[in-house]
């Protein structure tokens, strides 16, 4: 089974999935942002995208249709190898969540509060 791993700080810690959701909330907008991930081999396959509203550079894609209160699309530059995301210590800020099979975690809770910045990337076979 694939995995994926996240390295932040001194952590490497390997999260046994093939599909996973970030979701963090806008912190200017304060609106919920989701972004559903695959791994598929070496890669990063990004599915689909929701945001729950537009403004301060987060803009619905032109192909965006309204589903269920979210904006919904499936970007057509959806491969990276890796994913470098950055964390913010100021108090207020909320944290990335990592959610896999409808289970989510903070980053803070899964590679430590300092840890600035987290890199997620399919693990290593």
């Amino acid at each position: 089974m694939s995995a994926l791993c996240l390295a932040g700080g001194a952590e490497l810690v390997r999260v046994a999935a093939t599909v996973f959701t970030l979701a963090w909330t806008h912190t200017i907008e304060k609106v919920p942002w989701q972004e559903d991930w695959r791994i598929e081999g070496a890669d990063l396959r990004l599915v689909e995208v929701r945001i729950k509203g537009s403004g301060a550079g987060m803009e619905p894609a032109p192909d965006a249709r309204l589903e269920n209160g979210f904006y919904t699309w499936n970007p057509a530059d959806d491969r990276r190898d890796r994913l470098v995301l950055r964390r913010s210590p100021a108090p207020g800020v909320g944290d990335w969540s990592l959610c896999v099979a409808g289970a989510c975690r903070e980053l803070g809770e899964i590679v430590g509060a300092d840890a600035d910045p987290v890199t997620l990337a399919p693990c290593p076979d």
